[in-house]
C-alpha cells in the first residue's frame, strides 16, 4: 500500500510532495471468501500440530502432567484440594436444597464432574461443582413443571445437566463463545445482584420456621413471609442468625488477614459440625434437620424424562450462558494470574464433558464457583491435581460420613447459602457506574429491578435486550471526529480533544470511528452535512473562501507514523454495498455543489471493495492518499488557487469525461498563473 518514494506533484506553480497511493489491480483475482480462508488456516494449523499438541488438545491435563514439579507443587496442591474439598461438602448439600433436590444430589454433583473436569478442563485453579445461581435457575424452572417431592423433579434436574453439557460442547466445537460478549457487564452485575437477593430470601423459611412461596420473584416471597408470620419460631431464627454471623465473620477475617485465610474455607464445615453437635446434644424438636442421606457412591444410570426437553431448553441455554460468563471469565482471570494461556472454547468443552458425564451419575448442572476458585487460588493450587483431591474428599464423604449428615440443621445449610451469595450483591458496582457512566447505571438498574419483580428469565431477557439495543444504537450512531492539525506537526487529531488543533478554510477532515454499513450510513451522511454547514469554534487558517470545497475521509485512527509505532488497527475495517451506494449518492450531491471527496489510507479490503464498486473511479484515483497530510496539502493548493474566484457554473459532466482536477485546471486557465503560496513551505 505504501512506498518510501515521494511523488512531486505540481499545482499552480507550487510543488507538493506526497506518498503515492498504490491502487489495487482491477485484473487481480477476487480475494478468497472468509470461510475458505478460515478453513485453509485451520487446515494448515492442524497439519502443523505435533503429537504432544494433539494430546493436549484432547486431554488438556497432559500439559500440566508433563511439566509437574513434584517437590514444588505436590504439597500446595494437596493442601488446596483438601481445603476446598472441606468447603465443598457442606456447600454442595446447601445448594442442592436450594435447587429443590435432596442433599445427596449435591454431593453426587460434586463427585464425578470434578474428576472429569480435571481431565478435560484447561484451567488449573477453577473449582467446579454446584453453585447458587445455577441451583436457583434449576429450582425456578422445574417447580413450574412438577412438585419437588415428585421423582420426576429429580429426573428433570439430571436431564438438565445432560442438555447443558451438550450445549456447552456444541458451542465450544463451533467456537460460539463470542456471542456472550454482547451481554454488558452491567447486565451481568444487575442480574447476579438481584438473583442473590432472591436466593437469600428463598432460604428465609429455614430461619423463620415456616414454609414460604417457592419463586424467583420477590413480591410473592415477601407476601408469603408476611402472611405466615404468625407461625414464626425463635429457635431456628436464633441458631441460623448465629451461624450466619459466624460465617460472615470468618469470611471477613479470612479475606483481610493472610495468616487467617484458612478461616474462609473452614466456615461452612464449622457451621455444619457445630450444628450436628447441638442437635446430638439437645435434640430440639423445633429445628428441622436434613434427614437420612444414602450412603455410597452414585450408580451409573441413563437420564430420563426426554419428553420435557422442549420446556427445559430455555433454562439450559441460560445456564450455558452463566457458565460462559462466570466460569470462563474466572478461569481466564486465574490463568492470567498464574502465567499460562487458556483457550475459552477448550474450557467450555471441559465443562460440557463434565456435565454430560455427571448426568449419568445423578448430577445436576455444575459450573465454576467464584468463591471456591478464589479459595483454591489463595491456597496456592498449581495444577488440576487439587481438583482431583477435592473429588477424593467428596468420595470419602459419600462413603463414610453421610450418616452424620442426617443431623445437620436446615438453618445451618441456609446460613451457608446466604453467606455465599452475599458476596454476589454488587452494590459497589452500581455506585461506580453512577459516577462513571449513567447509561450503564441505567442498564444495571433495569436488569436488577426486572429480575427482582418479574423473575430470572424475564430479567435476563430484558437485560440482554437492552444491552443489545445499546450496542445497536452505538453501532448505528458511530463516533465521528472533525480533525485538525496539531501545531508544528503533520498529525491530525480530534479538535474536541485537542482544541489547539487548527483546520483550513474550505477543507473538512473527518474520521469515522466504525465500520460503514447500512445501519449507520444515513447517520454518517447527516453528520457530514452538519460539518459542511457549521465549522464555528475552530481555529481556521488560510483565506476565507466562503464555503467548503473538499471533504477528506480519514479511514485510519492514527497518522501513518503513529500507526506503525503502535500497530493500531484501521478504524473503517469494513464497508458494505449499501454504504457504497450511499457514498456514490453523496459524491453526486457534493459534485453538484463543487465539493470534492478525498479518501485517506483505507485498508486493503475496504480499498478493494471501493475499487470493484467503481467508487474510486467515480471519485478519482488521484484523490486517494496514504496520509491525511498528503490529502490536505493537495487540497490546500487547490483552495489557494480558488481564492478570490467565484465559480459561475458547476461542472456536472460524468467522472469518466472530465474529473474535478481537470475542471479546476480548466477554470484556472490551464494552471499557468503564478499564485502566492497559502502558507509558508515549512508550515505545510
Amino acid at each position: 500500500m505504501e512506498t518510501d518514494t515521494d511523488a512531486a506533484v505540481a499545482f499552480g506553480g507550487r510543488t507538493v510532495k506526497v506518498i503515492p497511493f498504490q491502487h489495487a489491480s482491477t485484473s487481480s483475482p477476487p480475494p478468497q471468501q472468509p470461510s475458505a480462508t478460515l478453513v485453509a488456516r485451520w487446515g494448515a494449523k492442524l497439519r502443523a500440530m505435533t503429537a504432544v499438541e494433539w494430546m493436549e488438545l484432547f486431554l488438556p491435563c497432559s500439559s500440566w502432567i508433563r511439566t509437574y514439579r513434584w517437590r514444588e507443587y505436590l504439597k500446595v496442591d494437596l493442601m488446596s484440594g483438601l481445603t476446598v474439598g472441606v468447603m465443598l461438602v457442606p456447600q454442595a448439600m446447601s445448594y442442592a436444597k436450594l435447587a429443590g433436590l435432596h442433599p445427596i444430589y449435591g454431593l453426587y454433583s460434586g463427585f464425578v464432574p470434578i474428576f472429569i473436569y480435571a481431565i478435560f478442563g484447561s484451567s488449573r485453579q477453577l473449582a467446579v461443582g454446584p453453585v447458587a445461581l445455577v441451583s436457583l435457575l434449576v429450582s425456578n424452572v422445574l417447580s413450574h413443571i412438577v412438585e419437588p417431592s415428585n421423582e420426576l423433579y429429580t429426573e428433570l434436574a439430571i436431564l438438565l445437566a445432560l442438555m447443558v453439557g451438550i450445549l456447552e460442547c456444541l458451542m465450544a466445537l463451533l467456537r460460539l463463545g463470542w456471542l456472550i460478549r454482547f451481554i454488558s457487564h452491567s447486565v451481568i452485575s444487575g442480574f447476579t445482584t438481584a438473583s442473590a437477593i432472591s436466593i437469600a430470601l428463598s432460604q428465609a423459611k429455614y430461619f423463620l420456621g415456616y414454609n414460604i412461596a417457592r419463586s424467583s420473584e420477590i413480591i410473592p416471597i415477601i407476601r408469603s413471609i408476611i402472611a405466615g408470620f404468625g407461625e414464626f419460631s425463635w429457635p431456628p431464627f436464633v441458631m441460623g442468625s448465629i451461624f450466619l454471623a459466624g460465617l460472615l465473620l470468618m469470611k471477613h477475617l479470612g479475606k483481610s488477614k493472610k495468616c487467617l485465610r484458612w478461616l474462609r474455607a473452614a466456615g461452612p464445615l464449622t457451621a455444619v459440625v457445630l450444628g450436628i453437635i447441638f442437635v446430638k446434644l439437645f435434640h430440639p424438636y423445633s429445628i428441622s434437620v436434613v434427614g437420612e442421606i444414602p450412603q455410597g457412591l452414585p450408580k451409573f444410570s441413563i437420564p430420563r424424562g426426554f419428553q420435557h426437553v422442549k420446556s427445559l431448553l430455555s433454562t439450559a441455554v441460560l445456564i450455558t450462558g452463566v457458565a460462559i460468563l462466570e466460569s470462563v471469565g474466572i478461569a481466564k482471570a486465574l490463568a492470567a494470574k498464574n502465567g499460562y494461556e487458556l483457550d475459552s472454547n477448550q474450557e467450555l468443552f471441559g465443562l460440557g464433558v463434565a456435565n454430560i458425564c455427571g448426568s449419568f451419575f445423578s448430577a445436576y448442572p455444575i459450573t465454576g464457583s467464584f468463591s471456591r476458585s478464589a479459595v483454591n487460588h489463595e491456597s496456592g493450587a498449581k495444577t488440576g491435581l487439587s481438583g482431583i483431591v477435592m473429588g477424593i474428599i467428596m468420595g470419602c464423604a459419600l462413603l463414610f460420613m453421610t450418616p452424620l449428615f442426617s443431623e445437620i440443621p436446615q438453618c445451618a445449610l441456609a446460613a451457608i447459602v446466604i453467606s455465599a451469595v452475599m458476596g454476589l450483591v454488587d452494590y459497589e458496582e452500581a455506585l461506580f457506574l453512577w459516577r462513571i457512566d449513567k447509561k450503564d447505571f441505567l442498564l444495571w438498574t433495569i436488569t436488577f429491578i426486572t429480575t427482582l419483580i418479574f423473575g430470572i428469565e424475564i430479567g435476563v431477557i430484558v437485560g440482554v435486550g437492552f444491552s443489545l439495543a445499546f450496542v445497536i444504537h452505538e453501532s448505528a450512531n458511530p463516533h465521528i471526529a472533525l480533525l485538525g492539525r496539531l501545531p508544528g506537526t503533520t498529525v491530525y487529531r480530534n479538535i474536541l480533544q485537542y482544541p489547539e488543533g487548527y483546520t483550513y478554510n474550505g477543507i473538512v477532515v473527518v474520521r469515522i470511528d466504525a465500520p460503514i454499513y447500512f445501519a449507520n450510513i444515513s447517520y454518517i451522511k447527516d453528520r457530514l452535512r452538519e460539518y459542511e454547514r457549521n465549522l464555528s469554534g475552530t481555529a481556521n487558517r488560510g483565506p476565507d473562501v466562503g464555503r467548503i470545497y473538499f471533504v477528506i475521509l480519514e479511514m485510519s485512527r492514527r497518522s501513518l507514523i503513529f500507526a506503525v509505532i503502535s500497530q493500531s488497527t484501521q478504524t473503517v475495517t469494513y464497508i458494505d454495498a449499501s454504504a457504497v451506494q450511499a457514498l456514490k449518492d453523496l459524491h453526486q450531491e457534493y459534485n453538484s455543489r463543487g465539493i470534492q471527496i478525498a479518501v485517506a489510507n483505507p485498508n486493503p479490503e475496504v480499498h478493494r471493495l471501493l475499487s470493484r464498486s467503481g467508487l474510486i473511479d467515480l471519485i478519482g484515483k488521484e484523490w486517494c492518499f496514504v496520509r491525511v497530510h498528503d490529502a490536505v496539502q493537495v487540497c490546500l493548493q487547490h483552495v489557494q488557487n480558488l481564492d478570490g474566484i467565484t465559480p459561475t457554473a458547476v461542472d456536472r459532466t460524468p467522472r469518466r469525461q472530465q474529473n474535478f482536477l481537470q475542471s479546476l485546471r480548466q477554470h484556472e486557465g490551464g494552471g499557468n498563473s503564478v499564485v502566492e503560496p497559502l502558507l509558508p513551505q515549512e508550515r505545510v
